[in-house]
């Protein structure tokens, strides 16, 4: 088995993780990454076999579980509940609750609040050099969340440092900081949707929040906990992905000088599926095996933690060819962009939807557009987002 060393927290790796993925593939595919003490695969094809292979999952081994430091006591009750953080029969249960209210028809049925939320963001663009990452990227995706949710639209700073706060826990340079922040903003957003959903029990909506408390399956229905974790899970996973989504497009279509025809109405799905492919918003997804699993040569000890190299199968060369080139015509594959098997995105057709409708307003809107300088991605491995996107049009 070959041990790589690589620091998550190396600038270059962090403007670049490429070519480190590489050359783990090619050494690989599965090799023990020394810095995170785990085994991590990078190719696509095991990345694919393994977000579907049931004998991993996200769950802790029961035999691993310890109590949360008390300091971390209101972010891990957050977690407990998580559909993301849990296997069968708790997030079957849970997660089918959840898309009896998340339905295609909801999310269709957001495309005139995606147009219009576009359509004002853009109006009301600073003129001249402006990031689009605060005024564009970021307000979007979570005035959609808010709107789906059915919470008060002039709690989007609310949600959104709620939201960075928590998140910051997943990333490489997590300190006690971030966990004291993390563990206030979990206990501040617990208790405004638990007033929320109080609110929406007695006076129920055509929102997320009444459609979540009204899903039953087999008698059940989800408790207040678990309505509390689903909803924080939907605005941090939903907002986040399609954040940096969004930044990452507009880079990479400037970079690549993308002709305006790769965002008409019949070519801009597959150019989003490429856009996902080549620069993903989520690099690794991590699971724990649940028995012995022999990849090859190396063996997956039982309880041990594998990372999913999502960002690694998109640059396959034996899935795509010359994956190192950025191609809106390229035939679509399937890529790992939303992860894979039981825990797939709930939230991707959202994220797609929002995509597939903000892209082309923001390039008509700025048919000019240019890059002022190179932007730069943030120091938070292993999200891959960028810390500004200054442009002008």
């Amino acid at each position: 088995m070959t041990t790589l060393h690589q620091s998550p927290l190396d600038p270059e790796f962090i403007q670049n993780p490429y070519p480190f993925y590489d050359h783990a593939r090619d050494v690989g595919p599965v090799v023990f990454w020394q810095d995170y003490n785990m085994l991590a695969a990078f190719d696509a094809a095991t990345v694919q076999a393994l977000l579907r292979d049931r004998r991993l999952g996200r769950e802790i081994p029961a035999d691993q579980r310890q109590e949360a430091a008390p300091h971390l006591g209101p972010f891990d009750a957050v977690e407990r509940h998580s559909m993301l953080e849990l296997e069968p029969p708790s997030h079957t249960r849970l997660r089918g609750l959840v898309l009896r209210a998340f339905t295609s028809r909801t999310i269709a049925g957001l495309r005139p609040d995606i147009e219009a939320v576009t359509a004002e963001l853009l109006a009301t663009l600073p003129q001249g050099e402006v990031d689009l990452i605060p005024h564009f990227c970021t307000q979007l995706p979570v005035r959609i969340i808010a709107r789906l949710l059915g919470v008060p639209e002039e709690m989007s700073p609310d949600l959104l440092a709620w939201s960075n706060a928590m998140v910051a826990m997943y990333q490489a340079n997590r300190s006690r900081a971030i966990e004291d922040a993390a563990a206030t903003a979990a206990a501040e957003f617990t208790d405004f949707l638990q007033s929320y959903i109080a609110k929406r029990r007695s006076d129920p909506r055509d929102d997320l929040i009444t459609h979540l408390i009204a899903a039953e399956e087999g008698g059940e229905r989800l408790s207040t906990p678990e309505l509390i974790g689903t909803c924080i899970l939907l605005l941090n996973a939903g907002h986040e992905a399609t954040v940096h989504s969004l930044g990452n497009a507009v880079k990479c279509l400037l970079e690549a000088d993308t002709p305006r025809a790769a965002l008409d109405p019949d070519t801009i799905a597959a150019t989003t599926e490429e856009l996902l492919r080549f620069d993903p918003p989520l690099h690794m997804f991590t699971r724990y095996a649940y028995e012995d699993v022999q990849l090859g040569d190396v063996t997956l000890k039982k309880g041990a933690q594998i990372a999913l190299m999502l960002g690694s199968a998109g640059r396959d060369p034996a899935t795509y060819p010359a994956p190192a080139a950025f191609d809106p015509a390229r035939p679509a594959k399937p890529h790992a962009a939303f992860g894979g098997g039981l825990h797939f995105c709930v939230g991707a057709p959202l994220a797609r939807l929002e995509l597939h409708i903000a892209l082309p307003a923001l390039f008509d809107h700025l048919p000019k557009m240019q890059l002022v300088e190179t932007p730069r991605y943030a120091d938070s491995y292993h999200f891959h987002k960028l810390e500004r996107l200054l442009v002008t049009g």
